[in-house]
């Protein structure tokens, strides 16, 4: 019998979508779920994206360039320089989705065997891209009760080796909603220089934050240019997920080259995709700030709600649309499953990820769960109180 590469069997599932069976069997029994489980925005794309696919008139769809149109990433370059960051088209490689961008950065950078340090908890895919890679991650494990801030940087140092690549974080975080702040940045991108490595920063929720800290990306500051790989996507930002498109940013032009070895195995990013990505880009510019408001807004009515219940912890987020929470079980995805083949209030529950997933350290985040305020104000409420009483219904 024909047998399975052991690098197959052993990405591990998304803890993300890993339960959707029990969402789809509770769906048929016609339980309404609240989805918390996945960072997709119930927000409408801009109309220009939208509009720009109905009207289309093309006599054939053709394949785009490789690292994607110029028109895109030129106007990518303009939106950058709006954040301070001053780059080239060149300096740019258009990818499918964020999750290409990253699978990419780390075939470009590491061979078979090498590590790379990670902040946990991290964005669950990173495993399973490391893994396809054959890459080794190197956890330093932040904690709840720290809100999830930045580890020490001797921890970090400690962990480099002859095998260390690059340090990989993401800011804002996903899972945990850490903003790191410009001092932060500026120390890990020190560290990532003195030792000669990459330092990928995944910046998709750059504009998500709801406090008094400023974004400060990797590349405003040039010392790091030859170090610093930027990750980026118009998924969140634009409510664009399932157009699929992300893009790399480095002003290292060998790490860029390689790159594009990669993409031109797989041909090019979809081109209705581009269209509607490059249109949300000359989108109406209150756009992203009536998005934000409307985060801002749920995130308080996230903390509130969550600060009524007993036995809990939660991270506070300064940023993206996530929070770890921390039950009173022992097993958080056992009650995940629960929400989904066991509970519901009016024909409604909710489907949540358990944290466990988003570790690489084993028996870590067992009683914790991920949720994502991506629904509006009302849903969140009933979704908070369909947690409380499932919570009391399970441990009891």
């Amino acid at each position: 019998m024909p047998t399975i590469s052991k690098k197959g069997n052993n990405i591990p599932p998304s803890p993300i979508r890993k339960l959707v069976p029990f969402a789809d069997q509770a769906k048929k029994k016609g339980v309404d779920i609240l989805h918390l489980n996945i960072g997709q925005p119930d927000i409408k794309s801009p109309t220009e994206s939208i509009d720009a696919i109905k009207n289309i008139e093309l006599d054939i769809l053709k394949y785009e360039y490789s690292q994607g149109s110029y028109e895109f990433r030129n106007n990518l370059c303009k939106y950058y320089s709006n954040h301070n960051i001053h780059v080239l088209p060149d300096d740019i490689i258009t990818t499918v989705g964020a999750s290409e961008a990253l699978s990419f950065t780390l075939n470009s950078i590491c061979d078979p065997g090498d590590e790379v340090i990670i902040p946990e908890p991290f964005y669950a895919n990173y495993n399973g891209f490391a893994q396809a890679s054959d890459v080794k991650v190197i956890p330093i494990t932040s904690k709840i009760e720290d809100n999830f801030s930045l580890p020490s940087i001797e921890s970090f140092e400690n962990k480099i080796n002859n095998r260390t690549k690059a340090i990989i974080i993401c800011n804002p975080c996903n899972p945990t909603g850490y903003v790191y702040s410009k001092d932060e940045i500026i120390a890990i991108a020190d560290l990532a220089k003195k030792h000669d490595l990459f330092i990928v920063v995944d910046e998709v929720y750059r504009e998500f934050i709801y406090t008094d800290i400023k974004h400060f990306s990797i590349l405003e500051d040039q010392r790091f240019y030859e170090n610093a790989i930027l990750i980026d996507s118009t998924s969140k930002r634009y409510s664009l997920c399932g157009a699929r498109i992300g893009f790399i940013v480095s002003k290292n032009s060998d790490f860029i080259e390689t790159c594009l070895k990669f993409a031109l195995t797989r041909l090019s990013p979809p081109t209705l995709a581009l269209i509607a990505a490059n249109e949300a880009l000359n989108s109406d510019e209150n756009y992203i700030k009536n998005v934000i408001n409307e985060y801002s807004n749920r995130r308080k009515v996230l903390i509130s709600e969550l600060s009524n219940l007993n036995d809990i912890q939660y991270s506070n987020p300064m940023g993206a649309f996530y929070s770890i929470i921390k039950l009173p079980v022992n097993n958080a995805e056992e009650f995940a499953k629960f929400l989904l083949t066991d509970f519901s209030i009016n024909n409604e529950s909710v489907m949540v990820s358990p944290a466990s997933g988003f570790y690489s350290s084993k028996n870590i985040g067992n009683d914790e769960i991920r949720i994502a305020f991506v629904l509006n104000s009302e849903k969140l409420k009933r979704a908070i109180k369909i947690i409380n009483l499932g919570l009391k219904e399970f441990i009891s």
